[in-house]
């Protein structure tokens, strides 16, 4: 008789009380699964050796090492998690990522297929996956500078931003007499795209830089400030009470009471005004500043590079999945009875 066990497997109920997996004692069939994405990077290896190319392109082989260097890394991970007991936690976590990989690779093998292989897509516009990996390592010095511009732009913004949204929301949400003239203010600005003021923000301000700092601390503090606001004015009123009755004064009320109380709210705006922030530090750096991603991104599409564009598109997911990463690390220190309550 066939069961299926909590996780899904078959089992065959030999005996009263016994019951043997289908899998084997070993787990084995379950652990093919583990060779997938080493069978996805063999396949990507062989394709893109054997496969004639449709085209001659000058290709040096930072790719090709990187896909030896990678089917080598998975089928040696591959190899130990299927020796290793079933269960023990980097066999499940490697297991859990595997069909990811395996998607990944097999994405990969399809890119360079249309392209570099049969040439499905129109040059320049869609590089193959060795020109874009030729791109990153070749330009990795203009590309790091690049990144260090557009984090001291952002930090500079975000961080304004955030000086200047967190005492806004605070006193809309506590003084009603603060809302009664600020909120007008947030209304008739803050849905307002801050790339809208692009125009103004170059003619007010003296420099691209300043200006682009300016767009950065609109778009960040929108959302922070109606986040903070909304905290505050939704923090539970026993609270209040309680702290009145110990003899606390308005102002320990305010920062020690309401802003605690509302900091869940207040870091859904930083996570909305980091993502508002992104947008907008691309658009201005295309637009007016010197240095950085933006600013890259169209000084290779100038010079129909696209492959260095694609590569700036992936050091800016890597880079500001990573922000996001990390906000959510620390949300989860200042929040620690809300851990994993938002997950990212």
């Amino acid at each position: 008789m066939y069961n299926l066990t909590e996780g899904g497997r078959a089992t065959l109920e030999t005996a009263p009380g016994k019951v043997q997996s289908l899998a084997g004692k070993n787990g084995f069939p379950a652990k093919v699964g583990l060779f997938f994405p080493f069978i996805a990077s063999l396949l990507l290896v062989a394709e893109h050796l054997w496969l004639p190319n449709s085209h001659f392109m000058t290709l040096k082989p930072y790719f090709r090492w990187l896909i030896f260097t990678l089917t080598v890394t998975l089928g040696v991970t591959a190899l130990y998690a299927s020796l290793k007991r079933e269960g023990t936690k980097g066999v499940k976590s490697f297991a859990g990522k595997a069909p990811l990989i395996t998607a990944l690779l097999t994405g990969i093998i399809l890119w360079d297929v249309v392209t570099l292989k049969f040439g499905l897509l129109p040059l320049p516009y869609f590089p193959s996956p060795a020109a874009v990996v030729g791109a990153l390592v070749t330009e990795r010095e203009i590309l790091a500078v690049s990144v260090l511009y557009s984090l001291r732009l952002l930090f500079i913004g975000y961080g304004l931003g955030i000086l200047i949204g967190l005492p806004t929301g605070l006193l809309m949400g506590w003084y009603p007499r603060a809302h009664y003239w600020l909120n007008p203010v947030l209304r008739m600005i803050g849905p307002i795209p801050a790339t809208a003021w692009i125009p103004i923000a170059m003619v007010i301000f003296p420099t691209s830089f300043i200006a682009s700092v300016f767009l950065l601390v609109l778009a960040c503090w929108f959302p922070i400030t109606v986040m903070t606001m909304s905290g505050v004015a939704n923090v539970n009123k026993n609270y209040y009470e309680v702290a009145r009755s110990l003899g606390a004064s308005e102002a320990y009320l305010l920062l020690k009471v309401a802003l605690p109380a509302a900091m869940p709210t207040i870091f859904v705006g930083l996570f909305m005004s980091l993502g508002f922030g992104f947008i907008t530090l691309i658009v201005a750096e295309m637009l007016g500043v010197k240095a950085g991603l933006g600013w890259f991104i169209t000084w290779a599409q100038g010079w129909a590079e696209f492959s260095k564009v694609y590569a700036v598109l992936i050091v800016m997911a890597c880079l500001f999945s990573g922000l996001i990463t990390l906000l959510f690390r620390v949300r989860d220190q200042v929040l620690s009875w809300q851990k994993g309550l938002i997950k990212w």
